[in-house]
């Protein structure tokens, strides 16, 4: 990838970010699974499909794409009289929505970024006054974030895991996009968990439900910069920059997720009961809140 950015080259990195949103809403595991037993779409692929100029109207350029409303099982679709001859339900995806996505990128990529995705990147920053202090990191983020949101089938969540992968692989090539990387913060329901059942969210914000508030004033992303602010990130390696907040937020994730140190979910904790972990490393220190009240309280 570092490779693809240096060079300009967008169908790999097309290719990569569509198998990254391939992993919302199921298991890293089942993604996997799936993904190496029928691939995903490629920028190759879908280009293919779309030089043999399908009738379907919606595949004419991204602003008429909305609404497809392809359903892989049922085979159906908003304009059920060209789907015979529709190249969007041919990629052997997880469900129907992910064919759409997919469409849908290559679209936005063609018609919005003039099919180059590093130049598109490098433009929508540099729309953003310099700067390294929060308002700054919100708008380069919010620049790259904004306008792919109307993306179908992608959540802020996902772009920002995403896009922070992307941006900080980037760093021997482009800083600015490192630093933009190094400042998104995606908060999963994981995180929004961990920092609701240590106490850390009732003693440094505001307690709140998972959504949008954790984007607010005392809400989770806020107390991951605070720590970051704290937590000089050199000291895990020095090749860091001292302030790391997708640092933080990644290291809780890889805390409590299944696929990392597995400790803090909802599969070795009862919801309705204080954590029983004593092996936990924070043990001590962890208020050990219950995230839901138990049927006798």
């Amino acid at each position: 990838m570092d490779r693809a950015v240096a060079t300009g080259a967008t169908p790999p990195i097309f290719d990569w970010l569509l198998t990254t949103f391939s992993f919302q809403g199921i298991s890293d595991q089942v993604a996997r699974a799936y993904l190496a037993k029928h691939g995903s779409a490629t920028w190759s692929s879908i280009s293919a499909g779309l030089r043999k100029t399908p009738s379907c109207p919606k595949l004419r350029i991204y602003w008429t794409f909305e609404g497809c409303r392809y359903d892989k099982a049922s085979c159906t679709c908003s304009e059920p009289d060209h789907i015979s001859g529709c190249p969007l339900p041919i990629p052997r995806l997880r469900n129907g929505r992910l064919n759409q996505t997919a469409y849908s990128l290559f679209l936005f990529t063609r018609d919005l970024a003039d099919g180059d995705l590093v130049g598109w990147i490098d433009l929508q920053l540099r729309t953003v006054p310099d700067g390294s202090n929060a308002e700054a990191e919100t708008a380069r983020q919010e620049a790259l974030i904004g306008p792919l949101r109307n993306v179908y089938g992608v959540s802020d969540k996902v772009l920002t895991m995403a896009l922070s992968v992307l941006l900080i692989g980037a760093r021997q090539h482009r800083p600015m996009w490192f630093q933009t990387g190094a400042g998104m913060i995606a908060i999963d329901t994981l995180v929004h968990n961990f920092l609701y059942r240590t106490g850390i969210v009732h003693d440094c914000g505001k307690p709140h439900p998972y959504g949008s508030e954790c984007y607010h004033v005392g809400g989770c992303a806020g107390i991951i910069r605070a720590i970051a602010n704290r937590t000089d990130a050199r000291t895990f390696n020095p090749k860091f920059p001292a302030n790391f907040p997708r640092f933080v937020q990644h290291a809780i994730w890889r805390f409590c997720a299944a696929d990392g140190l597995d400790m803090c979910n909802g599969n070795r904790i009862d919801d309705s009961k204080t954590c029983q972990i004593s092996y936990c490393y924070l043990h001590q220190k962890c208020q050990r809140k219950p995230l839901k009240l138990s049927k006798n309280q």
